[in-house]
């Protein structure tokens, strides 16, 4: 059953663009049994993994590799060709070649950012153009990005111009109409289980296409601010971005698809993807619980004192798991020389290993915690 979702009209320019509907349209909750089936699955994983990361000691830690795993993705589905290891390194202050890293940092910057500021502000247009602006501000854009402003102007997808784009999003009016209806959606926790309700903002959002530049990011952004605001992770462990990035042209087909009429094939790849990424993340935090516990067990077979700042500078590890000395002397008030002879205790130990690079500040790599994602 076909659902209307927008029509394209001809605008006085000449040019066709989609105008949605009054959003949600009728029949879009009506859900056929296996997509309620397939919703039930995977909820009970996102259950599961909220589960098994309450039992991760430090894990706030460990949230940071998370969502450099996601903003590598994210980066990437939109052409970026840096790494999440370019990002660590720049992090560290060790990359060695020009990189497009800062995209990844700044998503990683407004994913923090938004998460900390849903706790006493409510997911909005608002909070949606204030991470808009953290993503985009310095970052690199196909053409002037506007951080934290919805559109004034047309904007389109594809092709050289409006006339010979690939799809034409709402002119600005419609825009404005179409994001109070989005938002008044945000409100509305009770029409729709909670995973669809979170597939089909993530799919309008994208129809809405409300920036110059970064809609894409902003999109995914929402799925997992979502995912915490509806109270179904405590802590952003579960990031669909990779999954997309795996799938780019069916996930690209079937967001085409949404705004053509068929919303329930968009329903069943994002509940594919959720299941998909919860058992991926279920298994990523069995093994950090393994690296951890082997890595501290050689710690604490160390002198006291050796392994009271071994102990504090493997903990830190999980949040930056590229360093340098001088990161571990801010870490633990050693000196120069203290810090390295204890990074040097750590490769002996089988921790961390050291990457042979030249003309920079000697780098400690804890490669089997990153190898984990």
């Amino acid at each position: 059953m076909s659902i209307e979702i927008g029509r394209n009209i001809k605008q006085p320019e000449g040019f066709s663009a989609f105008v949605p509907s009054p959003f949600p349209p009728r029949g879009l909750f009506e859900l056929s049994q296996n997509l309620l089936i397939k919703a039930a699955e995977a909820d009970r994983l996102i259950g599961k993994l909220d589960g098994i990361t309450h039992t991760l000691p430090d894990v706030d830690f460990f949230l940071h590799m998370f969502v450099a795993k996601d903003a590598e993705s994210s980066a990437q589905i939109e052409g970026t060709r840096a790494t999440m290891m370019d990002a660590l390194e720049k992090t560290a202050g060790v990359a060695s070649t020009e990189t497009d890293a800062d995209d990844i940092l700044y998503y990683i910057k407004a994913l923090e950012y938004g998460t900390k500021r849903l706790k006493t502000f409510p997911l909005s247009s608002r909070l949606i153009r204030e991470m808009h602006d953290k993503l985009m501000t310095g970052a690199r854009s196909t053409h002037f990005s506007d951080p934290g402003e919805f559109r004034k102007s047309q904007n389109w997808i594809g092709g050289t111009a409006p006339a010979n784009a690939l799809f034409v999003p709402p002119p600005v009016h419609e825009m404005n109409r179409s994001l109070g209806d989005f938002e008044k959606f945000l409100y509305d926790e009770k029409s729709v289980l909670p995973l669809i309700h979170i597939a089909l903002a993530h799919a309008q959002f994208e129809t809405i296409h409300p920036f110059l530049d970064g809609n894409g990011r902003t999109g995914r952004l929402i799925v997992t601010m979502l995912l915490c605001h509806r109270n179904m992770l405590e802590r952003p462990v579960l990031f669909l971005s990779s999954y997309f990035r795996k799938h780019q042209k069916t996930y690209y087909t079937r967001l085409n698809g949404y705004h053509e009429g068929d919303p329930h094939s968009w329903l069943d790849f994002f509940l594919d993807g959720i299941i998909e990424t919860a058992k991926e993340s279920i298994e990523i935090s069995k093994k950090i619980r393994k690296i951890r516990d082997d890595d501290m067990a050689k710690i604490q077979a160390l002198a006291r004192r050796e392994s009271e700042s071994g102990v504090l500078v493997l903990s830190q590890l999980f949040r930056e798991p590229v360093v340098t000395a001088t990161r571990v002397m801010k870490w633990t008030g050693f000196s120069r020389a203290g810090a390295l002879k204890l990074l040097e205790r750590f490769i002996g130990l089988g921790i961390v290993v050291q990457p042979l690079k030249e003309g920079q500040e000697k780098s400690f790599v804890y490669r089997r915690y990153i190898d984990v994602f």
